[in-house]
């Protein structure tokens, strides 16, 4: 469901459609904080099961711990990270991925992987690129 979108037919039983091209979807919301620098990192660092918030952070080289913590305040509400808080002492806080959070991963990973396999060509093509420029 998104918050401005467009019904797909008039009348009492309007269908709402969402569009990430339009500026009020909240697919749109969602998709940036996914696709974040850190959204990315957070969620594909969350992929092989739950995580304590440390654990996660040095996981994660070069976010800061704020930055972290509103990634994942910004995933847990858009329902891709769930905080589970275990009543021990001291408290004891894992973040794992909800099914959708999940399936999220998995094409982020997907394409995680075709980066890393292309990181040659990327670099051949930087070069080439600035060599063009002058830089």
């Amino acid at each position: 469901m998104t918050t401005d979108t467009r019904a797909l037919d008039a009348g009492p039983t309007d269908e709402m459609v969402a569009d990430v091209f339009q500026r009020g979807c909240t697919s749109r919301h969602v998709l940036e904080s996914v696709t974040g620098r850190w959204g990315v990192l957070t969620v594909a660092g969350l992929r092989d099961g739950g995580v304590r918030f440390n654990a996660l952070r040095r996981r994660i080289d070069g976010v800061s711990e704020k930055m972290l913590a509103q990634t994942l305040q910004g995933l847990e509400r858009d329902g891709i990270v769930v905080r589970d808080v275990r009543g021990t002492i001291p408290p004891h806080v894992e973040y794992s991925l909800t099914p959708l959070g999940r399936r999220v991963a998995d094409s982020l990973t997907a394409l995680i992987d075709v980066l890393e396999d292309a990181v040659d060509e990327v670099g051949a093509s930087q070069r080439a690129y600035d060599a063009r420029r002058g830089s």
